[in-house]
């Protein structure tokens, strides 16, 4: 495709932005696309995230700065579920502890909860929900699920949130996901299940929209 596609990553979590556009990589070139984030866009206020769900709050991310910058728009919503917890954080995972909440903050009551918790029943999972959305209305959806359980203490210097807590099975829940590499964790993370399954709907979504505009 010879037409400049200018995707805007809808988020200012710089760990999101860089997971996303290094699994992107490759279809750069092919399809002409170049990445922005919000940061190239500060001038615009955040939307109320006011979902119930993850696929509501991206899609509500995705449709408003598709929106607001007239190009091509990828949100996410994602989080973690805690067995022991009935699901929480869920929606709420990045202010878990609280309106202003960091990461070592949301770690930590996350750890103070499920502190009487045994490893057995400590089982949570990453869900990561994608909408990729136009101006024009079109939108895709795509998902992806990591299961793992939740650790004691937190290990590995990688990653952003609730990485360093989440003990992974491909290791034998002897490794946290803060302690893969880049490569290794968008392999087998949630965004990266999502970001592979959006890949192989990508070009047939821009040949929809391509007719799209064109009529």
């Amino acid at each position: 495709m010879s037409q400049k596609i200018i995707l805007v990553i809808a988020t200012s979590n710089l760990g999101k932005v860089r997971e996303i556009e290094k699994a992107l990589e490759d279809l750069k070139s092919e399809i002409n696309l170049e990445v922005k984030s919000l940061k190239d866009f500060s001038e615009i206020t955040p939307p109320e995230e006011t979902g119930k769900t993850f696929l509501e709050n991206a899609l509500i991310k995705a449709k408003y700065y598709a929106e607001k910058t007239g190009c091509l728009c990828l949100a996410d919503d994602s989080g973690l579920e805690v067995d022991a917890l009935n699901g929480a954080p869920g929606v709420y995972s990045s202010r878990y502890a609280g309106e202003d909440a960091n990461d070592e903050k949301n770690n930590q009551k996350l750890l103070q909860e499920l502190a009487d918790v045994p490893p057995e029943k400590r089982t949570a999972r990453f869900k990561c929900v994608l909408v990729l959305y136009h101006p024009c209305g079109k939108y895709l959806v795509s998902e992806g699920v990591w299961e793992g359980r939740i650790g004691f203490k937190p290990k590995g210097s990688y990653g952003f949130g609730y990485d360093p807590i989440f003990l992974v099975p491909e290791y034998q829940f002897q490794k946290t996901a803060a302690e893969l590499p880049s490569e290794e964790k968008n392999r087998l993370s949630h965004r990266g299940k999502a970001i592979q399954n959006l890949k192989k709907q990508l070009l047939s979504f821009l040949k929809d929209l391509e007719r799209c505009q064109n009529n």
